[in-house]
């Protein structure tokens, strides 16, 4: 099942089939066993057109979050620990990434509230004081307030390689920023957790024309989604839940860095894609001091 989060309210997708879902939705959400709740939901729901529905979660859609936080998690990868070296070589910080990725504890960091996310069809930003900006795309897990995943979601998490690189203790600034993540289409609830076996794809378009594309099995992340939420979940609380995404392996090379209107879209096998635009944050959003 797929649950979008509208500007008309929240659709549910359960095959070929639309419902107008009449809830809040982090009350919705935030529940045990959301996948029965929802096929029992589905008894009080006012059905929708297929023509319908599919304009509403196509041009109408939201990114599928209320109130939640959104966390994500580094160095799940062997690639991205490379990528990692890579940029920080410079600095005297590329053992760090190192011990990361063979270490018992995974390295788990804020990225974002719920204002600032992006969704499908929406512009991500680049920071005008970076040099080496990327998309990177994830898997994102809904986990509810008990710390169970319940839904997945795709993940992009906006990333200033240039500044993480120039030091580690720098990352809040190169990962938290205005419009820094996008979360999207849907929040994807199926019956039996997401198959390792599926793909994580990310294409990016300049002028028209595909700049990098590739792919990757969800299965090469070195740790498991439950390992990840009980890190997350240890000493922290989230009433409303909380979206964890769990890192990259899709990396540009090293000579790429986006620029002003190139297109990122990005989509995992059996939850849909998310198309974002880049652009920097207008300078009218800096408050006056």
């Amino acid at each position: 099942m797929k649950l979008y989060r509208t500007k008309k309210g929240i659709v549910l997708q359960t095959g070929e089939s639309y419902y107008l879902i009449d809830q809040h939705w982090d009350e919705l959400v935030n529940r045990d066993g959301l996948y029965r709740y929802l096929q029992s939901a589905i008894a009080g729901a006012r059905p929708l057109s297929a023509g319908d529905a599919a304009g509403w979660c196509e041009n109408e859609v939201l990114p599928p979050i209320g109130t939640q936080e959104v966390w994500a998690a580094g160095v799940t990868y062997l690639r991205s620990r490379d990528a990692r070296k890579e940029e920080s070589k410079d600095s005297g910080g590329a053992d760090f990434y190192d011990k990361v990725y063979e270490a018992e504890r995974p390295e788990l960091f804020f990225k974002s509230l719920a204002h600032r996310v992006a969704g499908h069809g929406q512009m991500v930003y680049i920071r005008k004081d970076s040099t080496w900006n990327v998309p990177e795309p994830e898997l994102a897990l809904y986990i509810n307030s008990k710390g169970n995943v319940e839904g997945y979601t795709i993940g992009n998490d906006m990333s200033s390689r240039s500044i993480e690189g120039e030091n580690p203790l720098y990352l809040p600034q190169a990962k938290v920023y205005e419009r820094s993540a996008a979360l999207g289409p849907c929040l994807y609830v199926p019956n039996e957790p997401l198959a390792l076996s599926n793909c994580i794809h990310m294409s990016i378009a300049r002028g028209g024309k595909e700049v990098y594309s590739g792919s990757v099995e969800i299965g090469r992340m070195k740790r498991s989604f439950t390992e990840l939420a009980g890190y997350l979940y240890r000493e922290m609380d989230f009433i409303p839940g909380c979206y964890l995404m769990t890192g990259t392996c899709l990396v540009p090379p090293n000579d790429f860095t986006l620029r002003e209107e190139d297109r990122v879209e990005i989509s995992i096998d059996g939850i849909g894609r998310m198309v974002n635009i880049i652009s920097y944050a207008s300078n009218g959003m800096v408050a006056a001091i």
